[in-house]
């Protein structure tokens, strides 16, 4: 018997968009405690790209030191199970789905196996699948930051720096459902969107650096890395705590420190190896905070599969809105 085939994107080296190749592989079949999903939209993420690239180099530690151990990305994906291993009782044949596709990645494909108990929930029912596959990985990331890590509370004083990208973007409309008084920081160009996700304010970093403007915050959210504990320490509320997302070498030395002495915090969260009941838990929530109309998620460009590298590409350039998306369809 023939193995039915499928659209795969693969890399087998470190380096530039060009390196990620689209070939033809097996389509997978499920184990008892896996159901298959056909993917209709997975997104390309700067975490990704770095994976791609094997930059910076400690972050080879993680995907390999001289070639990937992971050979096909994508973590996002919304789609539809098409079978389902005998043991599987959560999700069954024809249900709409959204979540991740787990540490081994794997959702640049057109099919993708997942065991039912990783982080999967059922598809906000007003939706589409580029909507939902690009709601994930923002939301999962920004709302253990905001709430378990800087234990946000209504009323409070919160900046996001980097509130146009895809964590950015959610933890915006995070911080404003928690009822805090938000302010986003962004490129000028951005500055209409993050106001239009619920920003009481928003500082055009180009023309206003809010580090020496005299305001104090509750909790300052780097989403993007770009700005360090030290630089923001004035901008703090005597009790403030600084969290940082894009977690570079520098900022444990101050997470360490602050840890032990003063008012002031510095602190970070591996939200993506949170246990994946506590990630499909908080998945469910968005799905709930959709349907609701309170969370919607930004989307930047859609591009097809095959035009992959174009959208690494685009996301290289370090100024993507909200999320880029990959559909399927």
């Amino acid at each position: 018997m023939q193995t039915e085939k499928m659209k795969t994107v693969v890399y087998r080296k470190y380096g530039g968009p060009e390196v990620l190749q689209l070939e033809e592989t097996d389509k997978p079949t499920p184990a008892d405690n896996e159901v298959l999903i056909r993917v209709y939209a997975t997104t390309v993420t700067a975490t990704e790209a770095t994976f791609r690239k094997g930059e910076p180099y400690f972050s080879r530690l993680f995907t390999g030191l001289t070639k990937p151990k992971i050979t096909t990305l994508g973590e996002e994906l919304a789609g539809e199970v098409e079978a389902t291993g005998e043991n599987v009782k959560l999700f069954k044949k024809g249900d709409q789905v959204f979540g991740t596709a787990g540490p081994r990645f794997g959702a640049n494909a057109e099919y993708l196996c997942v065991p039912e108990d990783g982080v999967l929930a059922i598809k906000p029912v007003n939706s589409t699948n580029e909507e939902a596959a690009s709601s994930v990985d923002g939301f999962l990331t920004a709302l253990p930051f905001l709430r378990d890590t800087g234990n946000i509370q209504a009323g409070q004083k919160v900046l996001i720096n980097g509130a146009s990208g895809s964590v950015g973007a959610a933890a915006v409309q995070v911080a404003k459902y928690f009822g805090a008084e938000v302010t986003g920081v962004c490129s000028s160009s951005n500055l209409a969107l993050v106001k239009s996700l619920g920003a009481e304010r928003v500082i055009d970093y180009t023309k206003e650096d809010f580090t020496k403007n005299g305001e104090t915050y509750d909790l300052i959210f780097d989403a993007v890395g770009k700005i360090t504990f030290s630089a923001c320490r004035s901008s703090l509320k005597e009790k403030g705590i600084f969290l940082e997302a894009g977690i570079g070498m520098g900022i444990f030395p101050h997470v360490i420190w602050t840890s032990m002495v003063g008012g002031k915090k510095a602190k970070i969260a591996a939200t993506g190896l949170r246990s994946p009941q506590k990630r499909t838990k908080d998945l469910v929530f968005l799905k709930e905070l959709m349907e609701a109309g309170k969370i919607k998620p930004v989307i930047d460009k859609v591009y097809p599969l095959e035009r992959i590298v174009e959208a690494h590409r685009y996301v290289d350039q370090g100024h993507k809105k909200g999320n880029v998306v990959i559909s399927m369809d």
